[in-house]
């Protein structure tokens, strides 16, 4: 396994929708191993292949705490067939916006279809940090960041605070 670089906001990779899996190889495996590790590391919650550089509809998470045992989860192809019409309101952060966050109002809970990394189909419910999550990561392979979510002036607060930080190399974007 390998620890990735993730690609730093405004890169164009996270604007461009991302290409479905026709068939979940070996190499596809690896990469959503090696995500997974990224992940960890950063640390996050959350990663999709976009942001390794990778235009492909994969995203792996896991939502459990520090004192819990690890949940990874590792999703092919995902998507929404159902959200309800009741909201809420976590505040986000993404890995391809270090040190910045905002509160985003999303459906509370959903219904997803996915394969696992075998190419098994799955449909669960989710709801709570689950459903904010998956709904983030999502975003992603459709080329929408969560600060597509807030108001043009807190976004372009957070992209003149992450231009700030690369100036003052504090960050190191991924090309």
């Amino acid at each position: 396994m390998a620890i990735l670089p993730i690609l730093v906001a405004p890169h164009p990779v996270l604007k461009r929708k991302a290409d479905p899996v026709e068939t979940v190889t070996d190499e596809d495996r690896k990469l959503l191993d090696d995500m997974l590790e990224t992940m960890y590391d950063a640390p996050g919650i959350g990663l999709a292949a976009p942001q390794v550089g990778v235009s492909k509809r994969m995203l792996v998470m896991d939502i459990a705490r520090a004192d819990e045992t690890p949940r990874p989860m590792k999703i092919v192809n995902p998507e929404i067939l159902a959200a309800s019409d009741d909201l809420a309101t976590y505040e986000e952060g993404c890995l391809s916006f270090p040190e910045q966050y905002a509160e985003v109002r999303r459906p509370a809970r959903i219904t997803l279809r996915y394969l696992d990394e075998t190419g098994a189909a799955h449909e669960i419910e989710a709801d709570g940090l689950l459903a904010t999550c998956v709904q983030h990561e999502i975003d992603h392979l459709d080329g929408i960041t969560f600060v597509d979510h807030i108001s043009q002036l807190k976004r372009t607060m957070i992209l003149r605070k992450l231009q700030k930080l690369k100036k003052q190399g504090r960050l190191q974007a991924a090309e």
